[in-house]
């Protein structure tokens, strides 16, 4: 199957896609990450005892409000209508990282995968900037969509 960047005209220049005669359909997208850290800061986030606060819901919150901003940072989105952004986050003592994850949803000509990962990045960005003065050896790893559904592809799972 030949695929086709979109995001290019004829000529080969950047060009935003035409969703004007695409149904609109209800969407949603999920996504991905973790951000690795050392056991003792895990255990202290994980307890609430970092001195900045809950991490969790600042970092949440950001996420929340990246997605809602994709448009402006990603140059060719178009501008969205979330009707549901959330970003979670799951301890895992064992391998000593977070897991972030994202849902998005709309009613829309077009995807929501790129508000997804948006979310989950800046959720773990901002996780990292909360605690690197604690534990500046961070790594943020395996942001990647895990669902898509909705629009003419229909469903899609990692």
């Amino acid at each position: 199957m030949d695929k086709v960047l979109s995001h290019l005209n004829a000529q080969g220049e950047a060009n935003m896609v035409d969703v004007t005669e695409k149904a609109v359909t209800q969407r949603q997208a999920t996504a991905r990450g973790s951000i690795s850290m050392s056991s003792e800061t895990l255990q202290m986030i994980g307890q609430g005892e970092h001195k900045k606060g809950d991490v969790f819901a600042v970092a949440r919150i950001a996420g929340i409000q990246a997605a809602k901003k994709c448009s402006d940072l990603i140059p060719l989105c178009h501008p969205l209508m979330l009707t549901k952004v959330q970003v979670d986050f799951e301890l895992d003592y064992d391998n000593q990282c977070v897991h972030v994850t994202s849902l998005c949803k709309l009613a829309g000509q077009t995807g929501v995968e790129m508000e997804a990962l948006t979310a989950v990045s800046v959720a773990c960005l901002t996780l990292f900037d909360m605690c690197k003065a604690v534990d500046p050896a961070m790594t943020i790893n395996g942001i990647q969509v895990e669902t898509k559904s909705g629009g003419k592809t229909g469903h899609w799972e990692r």
